[in-house]
């Protein structure tokens, strides 16, 4: 029986993954994923995927991880493949990339947010013009498409339906096409907003305890003192994100650059 893999919720960086963890909220991080690969042992891989996307990097990995595999990767796109999560669908084998006829696919441009002067920006922009054509060479080795069609497909912000996407090449078979009985679900991923996570780490929320704010705050003390404040929280993540949102990055926190896809 093939070992099953998740690839659910949103798409996010093993660092910050303990952070969705204390909030219950559905994720898939590469150090999860890489786990389950080395515990499959050679055996078939089913990979499950229903996400909104997330960190294009960690799905970069993902990708890596699952395409280097030894055995045999079959992906399943039962729900939405969007973005991030589009680019990890492409990592099953040959004739192996399947989805359900009511789920959907989605591919655009990766974005950021960056600050500085103008050659900042200018440096941003061709760091995700590169970004672009790195998450197209997943859709060009799946499908044969050129580059040039698949980056504009992406720059439109292109949904795929079933057939769309067995169309291009995308996927190798539509689920249950030959079945009355279907099945499916859906979600978009509920990513947490960035600024949330930037003060969870460094103790720029309400409710930290006296003497946290100059030094930050380690994954402990958040654990300890989660239990009181987390009600709060979530209230507040309610009212300030209506419609789920991707992280974003600030530059004056992070060292690394990173681009999203969302």
């Amino acid at each position: 029986m093939p070992k099953r893999i998740n690839i659910k919720g949103a798409i996010v960086s093993s660092d910050i993954a303990w952070i969705y963890d204390l909030f219950e909220i559905e994720h898939t991080s590469p150090k999860t994923v890489l786990n389950q690969i080395e515990g499959a042992n050679g055996d078939d891989l089913e990979v499950i995927i229903n996400s909104g996307g997330g960190d294009v990097h960690a799905a970069s990995e993902i990708y890596t991880d699952l395409k280097s595999y030894e055995g045999s990767v079959e992906t399943r796109i039962v729900g939405l493949a969007a973005s991030a999560a589009s680019v990890i669908a492409m990592a099953g084998d040959k004739g192996k990339v399947k989805m359900t006829p009511t789920g959907e696919m989605m591919i655009h441009n990766s974005s950021t947010y960056y600050g500085g002067d103008h050659r900042d920006m200018s440096k941003a922009s061709q760091m995700l013009q590169n970004t672009d054509r790195t998450i197209a060479n997943a859709y060009r080795l799946k499908s044969g498409m050129e580059e040039k069609e698949l980056l504009e497909l992406m720059g439109e912000e292109t949904w795929l339906t079933p057939q769309d996407a067995l169309e291009k090449g995308l996927i190798d078979e539509i689920m249950f096409e030959n079945e009355i009985k279907l099945s499916a679900s859906s979600g978009i991923a509920n990513l947490i907003p960035q600024e949330v996570i930037d003060g969870i780490r460094q103790g720029k929320l309400n409710k930290v305890p006296a003497g946290k704010n100059e030094q930050g705050i380690d994954k402990e003390t958040v654990k300890n003192m989660f239990a009181d404040f987390k009600k709060d929280i979530l209230n507040e993540l309610q009212s300030k994100n209506i419609e789920p949102n991707e992280p974003k990055p600030a530059a004056t926190t992070q060292s690394k650059r990173k681009g999203f896809i969302f």
